[in-house]
Order: C-alpha cells, then sequence, then structure tokens
C-alpha cells in the first residue's frame, strides 16, 4: 500500500498551507458551479456597503447639524432639502444591506449543500478504491475517522472562510481610505491593535490541532462503547450480562478526560484573548481621546467624530476578524492535511496498464507457491502455499482457526497480492488481468455477512449490481439458497422491507438472514463460487439439503467450501486440510480416513466411528434440482 503522507518539514512550511488552502479553495468553487459566482459577487457588495453606510452616517450628521444652526429661511430649506437627501440614501444603502444579507443567506445554504455533497462523493469513492487492507489497519481507521469527524467539511469552511476575508477586507481598505486624511498613523494603529489577538487565535489553533490528532483513538473508543450501549447488534449480551457496568464507565471515563484537556485549551485561549482584548481597547481609547481634542479645538465637526467612531471600531473589529479569519484558515489548513491524505491514498492491488483477456474458467484457480504475511504482522498467514481449485469440482477446505483459510479469501478475490508466488486463473496470473474484470467472475458468500436493510429483491439482486435487480434470478438464486418459501410467507413477498432500523421492516432469523445472503451469491452467477462457513447457522438437517442444491448448482464451476462442519466437507469431490499456513493434507473423505491424519483425528473427536447419521441425513433430504437460470456465463 503507497501511503503519501506530507513530510514533517512540508507540513510545517508556509508554502505548503497555502496550497492546501488553495487546493481546497478550488475544490470548493468548481462543487458550487454559477452559485459560486452569485457569492462571490454578493462578497464584493457586502463589503463596499459597510463603508459606504459610515460615509453617509457623516454627510447626515453633518447635514442635521447645518438644518439646527441655520437660521429661518431659504438656507435652512436648503440645508433641509439636503438632509432629507442623505437620510434617503443611508436608507437604500441600509435597505440593500439587508436585501443582500437575505439573499446571501440562501446562496449560502444552496452552495454549502453542493460542496458538502461534493466532497462527501470524494470520501466515498475514495473509501472504496483505496485497498482492503485499510480496514484492517487501526492507523487508517484513525485516518478515516479524522477525515470523516471534521476534515470532510474543512473545504466548505475554507471556502466560506475566504469570503469571509475577502469580504471583510473590502470594507477595511474602505475604512482605511476613510481613515487616511486624518492621519496616516490611524490605520496602521487599528491593525497593530489587532496582532495579539491573531497571535492568540493562531496558538489556539495549532494547539488544538495537536490534542485532536493526537487522541484520534481515544475518541474513536469512547464512541466504540457508546455504540456498544446503543446499537441492536450488542443489545442482547449488553442486557444479558450487564455489561451496561463496564461499557458505561469507561465511556464517561474517556469523556471525562477529553473534555477536561478540551477545557484546559479553552481556558488558556480565554486568558490570552481576554489579554488581546485590553490592549485593543487602550489603542481604541486613545484614538478616541486624539480625535476628541481635535473636536475641542475645532479641527474636527460632530459629524467627523461620528464618522471616526464608527469607522475605528469597526474597523478594529474588522481587522480583528480578517486576522482572526487567517488564522482560522491555518487552522483549517491543518485539518485538511488529513482530507488531502486520504484522498491521495493509492492502492497497492491495481489493474496492469495492459490488462490480460479474461479467460474463459475451463480449468481453474491454481495457488502457485504462495507466501502472505498481512502488514503489520510478524509471521506469515501462508508459506509456500500450493492449491488446485479446479473447475467442475467441489472443493472443501477445512483446518483450525488461523489456519490460512480466510486469507485464501482474501487473496482469491484479490483483495491482497502475493509477497510471493502467484495466482492463476486458467494459467493467467490474475494480477495480469483488470481488477473489476476479475472480480466479476468472482462471487463469495462472507463468513460474516451484511444484513442490508432494504428490501428482499433488493438485497438478493445487488449480488449483481452491474443491471436492475431481475426478479425470475432473484427467485432461482433465494430457490437455491432454500430461502424462497420463507421470503414469499413474508408480507409483500420479495418487495418486503427487511430489518429493524427502519419503519416497517421484517426481522429473520440468523439463519434466513445467511440464506438470503447466500442467494445474493448465487445470483451473480460467476465461474468462481467461494463461501466461507455457509452452514454455520443451519441444523444439521437443513445443511444437507442444502449441499445437494449447491453441488447441482456448483456443476462447471470453481466451487470450494471453506468449513468447520465436516459432514458437509465430507460431500465435497475433494478435501485440502490447512494448517500453519499450509496444505497439509488432500484426498476424499474415505482416503483421508485411512490417511490417520489430522482430519481423521477431527472427524472421529466430532462423530467417532459413526458413519451412519449423516447417511441418514442425506437420505432424508433427497436433492433438488437447481435452476439453469443460475448457470454461469462462460466468456
Amino acid at each position: 500500500m503507497v501511503a503519501r503522507e506530507l513530510s514533517p518539514d512540508r507540513a510545517r512550511s508556509v508554502a505548503d498551507r497555502v496550497r492546501l488552502i488553495w487546493d481546497g479553495l478550488a475544490d470548493a468553487w468548481g462543487a458550487g458551479g454559477g452559485v459560486a459566482y452569485a457569492w462571490a459577487v454578493l462578497l464584493i457588495i457586502q463589503g463596499l456597503l459597510p463603508a459606504a453606510a459610515v460615509t453617509l452616517t457623516k454627510d447626515v450628521v453633518d447635514s442635521l447639524t447645518a438644518v439646527l444652526t441655520a437660521g429661518p429661511g431659504a438656507a435652512q430649506s436648503e440645508a433641509l432639502a439636503a438632509a432629507i437627501l442623505w437620510v434617503g440614501l443611508l436608507a437604500a444603502v441600509l435597505l440593500a444591506t439587508e436585501l443582500s444579507g437575505v439573499v446571501m443567506g440562501w446562496v449560502r445554504v444552496v452552495l454549502g449543500e453542493r460542496v458538502s455533497d461534493h466532497v462527501r462523493d470524494r470520501v466515498h469513492r475514495q473509501a472504496v478504491a483505496v485497498d482492503y487492507a485499510f480496514y484492517e489497519s487501526p492507523a487508517y481507521f484513525d485516518r478515516l475517522n479524522r477525515v470523516l469527524g471534521e476534515a470532510g467539511s474543512r473545504p466548505l469552511a475554507i471556502l466560506q472562510g475566504v469570503g469571509a476575508l475577502v469580504q471583510n477586507a473590502v470594507t477595511l481598505l474602505a475604512f482605511v481610505g476613510v481613515l487616511l486624511p486624518y492621519g496616516a498613523w490611524l490605520p496602521l494603529a487599528l491593525l497593530a491593535s489587532t496582532v495579539p489577538a491573531f497571535w492568540v487565535t493562531v496558538r489556539h489553533k495549532r494547539r488544538h490541532h495537536e490534542w485532536w490528532e493526537t487522541r484520534t483513538e481515544t475518541t474513536r473508543r469512547a464512541n466504540y462503547y457508546s455504540l456498544l450501549l446503543t446499537n441492536s447488534i450488542s443489545a442482547a449480551e449488553v442486557r444479558l450480562f450487564g455489561l451496561d457496568r463496564v461499557f458505561a464507565p469507561a465511556f464517561r471515563s474517556l469523556r471525562a478526560r477529553l473534555r477536561d484537556e478540551r477545557s484546559a485549551l479553552e481556558r488558556r485561549q480565554a486568558v490570552g484573548r481576554l489579554g488581546a482584548a485590553v490592549l485593543g481597547l487602550a489603542a481604541a481609547g486613545g484614538a478616541m481621546a486624539w480625535v476628541g481634542l481635535r473636536a475641542l479645538s475645532g479641527a474636527a465637526t460632530l459629524g467627523d467624530i461620528a464618522l471616526f467612531y464608527q469607522v475605528f471600531q469597526r474597523g478594529q473589529g474588522l481587522a480583528r476578524t480578517l486576522l482572526g479569519g487567517i488564522g482560522q484558515l491555518y487552522g483549517d489548513a491543518l485539518f485538511l492535511e488529513h482530507l488531502n491524505g486520504f484522498l491521495q491514498e493509492r492502492p497497492s492491488v491495481t489493474s496492469p496498464p495492459a490488462p490480460a483477456p479474461v479467460p474463459a474458467v475451463r480449468r481453474g484457480l491454481r495457488f502457485e507457491n504462495v507466501t502472505f504475511q498481512y502488514p503489520g504482522t510478524d509471521r506469515p498467514a501462508l508459506t509456500d502455499f500450493d492449491l488446485d481449485l479446479p473447475a467442475g469440482k467441489t472443493v472443501a477446505l477445512v483446518g483450525e482457526n488461523g489456519a490460512g483459510k480466510s486469507t485464501l479469501v482474501k487473496l482469491a478475490t484479490r483483495f491482497y497480492d502475493p509477497d510471493r508466488g502467484r495466482v492463476t486463473l486458467d494459467g493467467v496470473d490474475v494480477r495480469d488481468l483488470a481488477v473489476p474484470d476479475y472480480r466479476r467472475l468472482v462471487t463469495v458468500l462472507f463468513q460474516f455477512p451484511v444484513n442490508y436493510q432494504a428490501t428482499v429483491i433488493d438485497s438478493i439482486g445487488w449480488g449483481d449490481p452491474s443491471t436492475p435487480p431481475d426478479r425470475a434470478r432473484a427467485t432461482a438464486a433465494a430457490r437455491a439458497a432454500g430461502i424462497d418459501e420463507r421470503i414469499r410467507a413474508l408480507p409483500g413477498g420479495y418487495d418486503a422491507p427487511l430489518g429493524r432500523w427502519f419503519e416497517g421492516g421484517q426481522e429473520m432469523s440468523g439463519g434466513e438472514w445467511q440464506r438470503l445472503a447466500m442467494a445474493r451469491a448465487f445470483y451473480r452467477a460467476a465461474p468462481i463460487v467461494v463461501l466461507d462457513e455457509p452452514t454455520s447457522m443451519m441444523d444439521s438437517w437443513a445443511e444437507a439439503d442444502w449441499f445437494d442444491r449447491f453441488q447441482t448448482l456448483a456443476e462447471g464451476r470453481v466451487a470450494v467450501v471453506i468449513t468447520h462442519r465436516l459432514t458437509i466437507a465430507r460431500r465435497a469431490d475433494m478435501i485440502h486440510v490447512l494448517h500453519g499456513g499450509r496444505v497439509v493434507e488432500s484426498g476424499t473423505h474415505d482416503e483421508l480416513l485411512d490417511l490417520g491424519g489430522r482430519y481423521a483425528a477431527s472427524w472421529s473427536s466430532q462423530h467417532g466411528d459413526d458413519d451412519v447419521g449423516d447417511t441418514a441425513v442425506r437420505e432424508y433430504a433427497p436433492s433438488r434440482q437447481a435452476p439453469s437460470v443460475l448457470q454461469p456465463s462462460i466468456p
């Protein structure tokens, strides 16, 4: 697996921060479409309107003063007309401010929805594109949790943050233009008074990011305990064993730790912000004292005082907001690194530049001298592993837990590639085939299948999502899995919703869910069929009936059954016994009993010398023909 991490030096560079912000802004802008342009225009308008309102306020105050000081007559009438004009213009600006605010509110919602959906779509596509190993590594889970928890919203935050910066910068520049006639030092004093608040913001963002990054696993574990206390999957054991006495205190302990640490961070920021605010007030007080002295000497009018007070007060707030926004963007870039790193993750299981043609699957699948070790583990799962899975034969794989059976499934589906050796299909190395093309040849009933909260027809039809669900194929698959009668008994039959997550769903037993997953695997009609513990939730009568169906269904296919039940394994054409990542015994049931090895010992421990009971089961449940519609389409 290739992980494209940012180096520490790059992660600390300003240039890298700017690049991340620019990339995030460009991505969000592209997702916004025409709405983003409307948003940009409104930003400029909203940036200019406050300066216009402040400037007009001076003219309104001065014109009203002129009305009050002018004597009766033409001069007063002229002053009144001018005052009415300035008041009207100010009212128009204020109305435009309110109107633009209303429109901007709608634009921000629409833009936010578009950007958020765009980012989630990218995350979803990448979550499927990364290697399966991603989901078997705690470190990668931490990364995904960061992405889903906060980084996924950062492009929108950057877009809105940059927008606020642009709007505030336009307003601040306009205010600087207004202040310059009063003294060139005033804009500098205005900016200088906000520097302490900026420093506090940046420092807090870095501290908060470092804390958030190092506490990801703790947060995940707290969420895990919360899930155990609230999820239907664990509800039975929690109640029976009283596990709430374990999980609830553990959750509270972790949350208390996180809460206290976060509180300490915020407390330090609050102290810093208080100090910065005191310095800002001192600067504002000095400036106001200066303009007051000018007014007393007759160098400024009441309008000048009103204008200066509004410009300096609002300008100081704008400058503080502007610098704070830069600090916020800095924080967004810290979080954005995780999203960027996740989206740049490249899978190691890939298609070759020039894929080989898909073979006809006439000979079968073969593992040739395969050695494989999971990343981060200290021993191989398979060592010099050789195994032939011929087409047209039913092969059973047995062995204790950890023998390598599940690893074989992951290699057969190309979730992983071997470290040494190769897996071939009709003599062609599967790494020479396009990954999607190869995987379409394989169908698997996993040991722990997903119980989809959907209708029956959808749950089965998702075995082959390339086309809309076909009811005839779904029915045939359900019959082959022995679940058709149960489905027809449901209210709504194949259109019945399943599960309890949503209103009106029908619950099924564990064995019924397993058979439904089996029907989904059969629906795919692929030439390679792998069933991992397919009868773990069936009784002996049901499993005998099912296996007879399966043998008919598997004709002409590569058919593999992984099982701990030797009563199932004995019916296969060939049995392979796995131990320590190798095949240690191979043969038919009778041949392995005669060999007197691991298989014979396991059979004896389970059944003694009684070989009659299973035969009786077989005779009790005669075979049924699987529908021909399920036969695979051989390329």
